[in-house]
């Protein structure tokens, strides 16, 4: 507020997406002139998004830092810390002071240009971010990995806009626009002028996360064109072509129903339906999963995690007896849910339960906030476990393992989380559909390639642990 400081409020998310903001204070006069908001995507403390108080500024993060310990360490050695439990806390205190030492000290302003090149110099992993000042002065974010979107549009009424995803803008009139990885958008509060700053004078290419396309991001939303929607779609079509393959090779006596995950899994479902209706094999498109919350389960502790599984999903009972199930999936991570969800379906009444996945084998651990931390806790590295040694060494190869080793992870998984079958979208399956784009796309859940150095040298470090720990083998030590 212009000369009243920063305010902050709560938002609160009815099942039916309509949100209610909590009173902050009654007086009548109340009008934000500049606001910032976030929507955290996990439960508890463990979200990907955060948004923290402050005495001077609001700060709203999406994404995570690779190198986070170094800075906390360098922040300690000038001083005592007081909150700084997440990344957005540990980057607010960094800039409060850096604002302090260079400039308020000497009674300056804040020259948020030089503060946040040197923060891009210093920070290692994925950074979106809006900061608000207690002026009303803003400053949008985007680290030069590019990893996490910033969107921003100019619309026809005046006001100016920032979000992690241009699904966001639907319905309003203007011109949009991606903020540049490695640069800030500053924003005067008194006359709304924006102001465009490059920090990095080599220039950075935005290499989009994966996760974003396949998961995280809204189907609605669209990345130069391409609308994530059709790219589940897509996949889904060619997801469609494997399975049909394995549903006439194992016919049944009655046809399939092809149901997907609840939220993200929609898109894929169709495609895969539509290719298996392309290619004459009877099936129906039922969904017989359903949620009872919104909250996304894939981050947070184990405990915690597991027990919002539990409580999240329902299945149909009527509509799964004796009958076949074929659930589409975006990706599978640590195998949790699938288990749960599988347990939940044969509980109900199903006949059997296949697994068909939009996604290769997810291999790496995830540092820029997806709270993917080791390589432990990924269904792949589980399978890994259970082959004999001379097997591992071929699926070692990630995205380039050949069908035959595909196929015996595919079965170790399935063992695991008690499924018929699962169906993984092969990587070079994968490839055509994202052809002309790959360069834009961070792929290194498939392929252990971080695309950061912070990044790369903690896989290389949990990659070397887990192979310590394996049965000495000189095949599976040359692989890695």
């Amino acid at each position: 507020m212009q000369e009243r400081g920063i305010r902050y409020a709560r938002a609160i998310q009815s099942n039916d997406n309509s949100v209610r903001i909590d009173g902050i204070e009654q007086d009548p006069r109340f009008r934000p002139h500049v606001a910032i908001a976030q929507i955290r995507s996990g439960g508890g403390d463990d979200g990907d998004v955060q948004s923290i108080p402050s005495r001077y500024f609001a700060i709203s993060l999406d994404g995570a830092l690779v190198n986070a310990h170094e800075l906390r360490s360098e922040l300690l050695a000038q001083g005592p810390l007081i909150d700084t439990n997440t990344d957005a806390e540990l980057l607010l205190r960094w800039i409060e002071r850096s604002c302090e030492r260079e400039y308020w000290r000497h009674g300056l302003p804040a020259d948020y240009e030089a503060i946040f090149r040197e923060l891009d110099d210093r920070i290692d992993g994925a950074i979106s971010a809006l900061l608000l000042d207690m002026n009303g002065d803003l400053v949008a974010y985007r680290n030069r990995s590019g990893l996490r979107p910033l969107e921003t549009m100019r619309a026809s009424n005046g006001l100016l806009l920032f979000a992690s995803e241009n699904c966001a803008f639907a319905g309003l009139k203007g011109e949009t626009q991606q903020l540049l990885p490695g640069s800030i958008r500053r924003v005067d509060a008194k006359s709304g002028r924006s102001v465009d700053h490059i920090l990095n004078s080599r220039g950075c290419k935005a290499k989009l996360c994966a996760y974003e396309t396949l998961y995280l991001g809204s189907p609605n939303t669209s990345v130069e064109g391409h609308s994530h929607r059709q790219t589940r779609h897509n996949i889904g079509l060619a997801l469609g072509r494997i399975v049909a393959e394995r549903v006439q090779a194992d016919p049944l006596l009655m046809p399939p129903i092809v149901s997907s995950m609840p939220k993200t899994g929609g898109p894929y479902a169709d495609g895969l339906f539509d290719s298996l209706a392309e290619q004459g094999v009877l099936a129906e498109r039922s969904d017989v999963v359903a949620t009872q919350f919104l909250e996304r389960t894939l981050l947070g502790r184990p405990k915690a995690r597991q027990s919002r599984i539990a409580q999240k999903y329902l299945v149909s009972e009527s509509a799964v007896a004796k009958r076949t199930i074929i659930v589409v999936d975006e990706a599978l991570i640590r195998g949790d849910t699938s288990q749960a969800v599988t347990t939940m379906l044969l509980a109900a009444g199903a006949e059997a339960v296949h697994w068909a996945i939009g996604s290769p084998p997810i291999v790496a651990p995830h540092y820029y906030g997806m709270g993917i931390d080791t390589l432990d806790e990924l269904a792949f590295w589980q399978a890994l476990k259970r082959l004999p040694p001379e097997l591992r060494a071929q699926s070692l190869r990630f995205h380039r393992m050949d069908p035959p080793a595909l196929k015996i992870i595919e079965s170790n998984i399935a063992t695991a989380i008690q499924a018929a079958t699962i169906t993984y979208l092969p990587f070079r399956a994968l490839v055509p559909i994202l052809a002309n784009r790959l360069e834009g796309i961070d792929l290194s859940p498939f392929t252990l390639e971080m695309p950061t150095p912070a990044g790369r040298q903690r896989a290389d470090r949990n990659l070397k642990a887990l192979l310590a720990a394996l049965p000495v083998n000189p095949r599976l030590r040359s692989a890695s």
